[in-house]
């Protein structure tokens, strides 16, 4: 099936760093570049921590403002003293660092791939507004892994879990969160809302429209991504026809 190939391609490749490193922002976006990247942050966390730490002259001169800038001291640390106490922060730092400068280049690389794919297969996708290449290979490969849901837009909407749910009691009428469904895909839409909650100047105009209105923000998230549901649909669609034609 198309569907099943280029789905196959794009979480391939999603999985491919969770071997060893683990997931793309799958959750946000693919589990690979995702995954690596809250090692990154973590990696950066155990190394400050580590020089906070540390005698006053070694943390004076390893620790900076910019995370890039200590790394690269780090890495490049031979010694900091004969003593077993300041030998073994040594190996630490440094092991640290190398980890960080490993995760950094798997990342770049991995999103460098996904870009090229997602560019190549998805492009009336990736021409969407704060639609990147993590989000447009996570909505893709989600729609990709389920072709019987493409049949409309209502179902394909469950699936990411941006359907809206009842709520209501007595005189009032509300809905809620969806906590079901793919939560890779809602994710996806939640960073695309996000994005154009902050560049995108109508939908700003719409945030603060629904806000005058008595929305809370969860509310007007929820709103936000059933619209952009509909949107991303039709061109998820033909960037699949327009692949299986050339395939």
């Amino acid at each position: 099936m198309l569907h099943e190939r280029f789905s196959q391609q794009w979480r391939r490749l999603l999985r491919r760093s969770s071997r060893g490193l683990q997931k793309p922002c799958v959750r946000c976006p693919s589990p690979g570049v995702a995954r690596s990247r809250r090692k990154l942050k973590q990696s950066s966390k155990q190394l400050r921590a580590l020089l906070i730490g540390a005698p006053q002259d070694v943390r004076q001169r390893l620790l900076k403002e910019n995370t890039s800038d200590c790394v690269t001291g780090c890495s490049r640390l031979r010694s900091l003293g004969s003593t077993p106490l300041l030998q073994t922060p040594t190996a630490t730092l440094v092991l640290l660092a190398k980890r960080w400068l490993a995760l950094e280049d798997e990342i770049k690389t991995l999103d460098a791939m996904l870009n090229s794919l997602t560019t190549q297969y998805a492009p009336r996708l990736r021409g969407r507004f704060g639609v990147g290449p993590q989000t447009a290979a996570v909505l893709v490969a989600v729609a990709g892994d389920n072709p019987e849901r493409l049949k409309s837009e209502a179902s394909l909407a469950a699936l990411r879990g941006v359907s809206p749910l009842q709520a209501s009691s007595g005189k009032t009428v509300r809905h809620r969160l969806n906590r079901g469904g793919d939560r890779s895909a809602n994710n996806a839409l939640w960073t695309i809302a996000m994005v154009r909650m902050r560049s995108d100047p109508r939908t700003r105009a719409y945030v603060d429209r629904r806000t005058k209105e008595g929305l809370s923000k969860k509310e007007i998230h929820r709103c936000l991504k059933r619209d952009l549901g509909r949107e991303v649909y039709p061109p998820i669609l033909e960037d699949l026809a327009a692949s299986a034609q050339h395939s």
